[in-house]
C-alpha cells in the first residue's frame, strides 16, 4: 500500500514512477547514489553525489519541483561538496509521504529527521531555491547548531512577501489548466524560454503528468520574516535573486537585507530571474562556491 495515498492509485503510482526514472536517465548529469530515508512524514527520495569524505551540501528544489530540477547544477557543485539533491516531502517526485504535511513545522521536523536518517550530523550546508530556499532559512534559524552555512536562491518567502501577481496567475492556471500554466511559466521563466525554447512543452508534459498521477497537496504558504527576525539570523548565509525576478521586487529585497540583515550576503544575478539556476547555472555555481570555500567565524 502507499499509505497517504500521494498517488491517485497504486497503477498512477507505478505510471508517474516510470515516467520520473526516464526523465531523471535523461537529464541528471553525474552517477548517484539514490536512497529512500523513513521520517515520521513518510519516506524521503534522495540522489547523493560527490566524495564520501566532502562536507556535505542539501539541495532543496522549489515548490512542484523534484530533485531533478538541481541537474545544471549538481555536477559542478559535487566536485568540492557531498551533495545530497532532496524530492520535497509532500510534492512531486520520489518521496512518500504518510500524511499530509500542513505546516511549516511539519516540514522542519521531516527535515531534521532526514538528516539524522542520513547520519549528516552537524556543518551541514544547506541550499534552497524558491519555496526550498524559505524551508532553508526557517531550518536554519532553528536548528543553527545543525548549519554551517545557508544559500537561499530566489527564496520564496522569509525575506519578501510574494506579489499578489503571483498567486492570481497561479489560480488562473488551476483553472485553466494547460494553457493558464502556460501563461503563469512564460510570465515567470522569460528568460529560461529565450534560452530553450523546448524547456517549457517538457515542463508543461512534467506538470501534466503529475496532475495525473499525484493525488491533492497542499504545501504550508511561505511567510515573511519580521525585521527582528531577519536581524537575529546568525547562520552565515548567501543570498542570490535574479535582477528580472517577478515574484517580488529585487531591489527591495537587497535593500531590505542591507538595512535590516547586513550580516547576510546578498548578490543580483544579472539576465535571469525566478530561473537563475538554469538560466546562469555557471555563474551561480560559482558563487555559491566562493561562498562555501571562506572559512566560518566561530559563532
Amino acid at each position: 500500500m502507499i499509505g497517504y495515498l500521494p498517488y491517485r492509485s497504486e497503477a498512477a503510482r507505478d505510471s508517474y514512477f516510470a515516467y520520473y526514472d526516464a526523465m531523471a536517465k535523461k537529464k541528471w548529469p553525474v552517477a548517484s547514489e539514490d536512497r529512500t530515508v523513513r521520517t515520521s512524514q513518510g519516506e524521503t527520495f534522495v540522489r547523493i553525489t560527490g566524495p564520501k569524505d566532502a562536507p556535505p551540501l542539501v539541495m532543496l528544489p522549489g515548490a512542484s519541483a523534484p530533485s531533478l530540477m538541481w541537474a545544471p547544477n549538481v555536477e559542478a557543485l559535487s566536485a568540492e561538496y557531498r551533495t545530497v539533491a532532496v524530492d520535497q516531502i509532500g510534492d512531486a517526485g520520489r518521496s512518500l509521504w504518510t500524511k499530509p504535511v500542513q505546516t511549516r513545522e511539519d516540514l522542519v521536523v521531516w527535515l531534521n529527521e532526514l538528516f539524522d536518517g542520513l547520519e549528516l550530523g552537524s556543518r551541514i550546508n544547506l541550499m534552497g531555491v524558491s519555496f526550498g530556499g524559505w524551508l532553508s532559512a526557517n531550518y536554519a534559524r532553528r536548528y543553527p547548531e545543525r548549519i554551517a552555512k545557508a544559500v537561499l536562491l530566489a527564496p520564496g518567502g522569509a525575506i519578501m512577501r510574494i506579489r499578489a501577481e503571483f498567486w492570481i496567475r497561479i489560480i488562473i492556471a488551476m483553472l485553466r489548466g494547460q494553457a493558464g500554466m502556460r501563461s503563469a511559466y512564460t510570465w515567470m521563466f522569460p528568460d529560461m524560454i529565450r534560452k530553450d525554447a523546448g524547456w517549457i512543452e517538457e515542463e508543461l508534459e512534467r506538470i501534466a503528468m503529475g496532475g495525473k498521477c499525484l493525488a491533492h497537496r497542499r504545501l504550508p504558504l511561505p511567510g515573511v520574516w519580521t525585521d527582528a527576525e531577519l536581524a537575529s539570523f546568525r547562520v552565515p548565509a548567501l543570498v542570490l535573486v535574479g535582477e528580472h525576478e517577478v515574484i517580488y521586487d529585487a531591489g527591495k529585497l537587497v535593500r531590505r537585507l542591507r538595512r535590516v540583515a547586513p550580516q547576510i550576503a546578498v548578490e543580483v544575478i544579472p539576465g535571469a530571474g525566478h530561473d537563475l539556476t538554469m538560466v546562469q547555472a555557471d555563474l551561480v555555481d560559482r558563487r555559491v562556491l566562493e561562498f562555501l570555500r571562506q572559512p566560518v567565524s566561530v559563532r
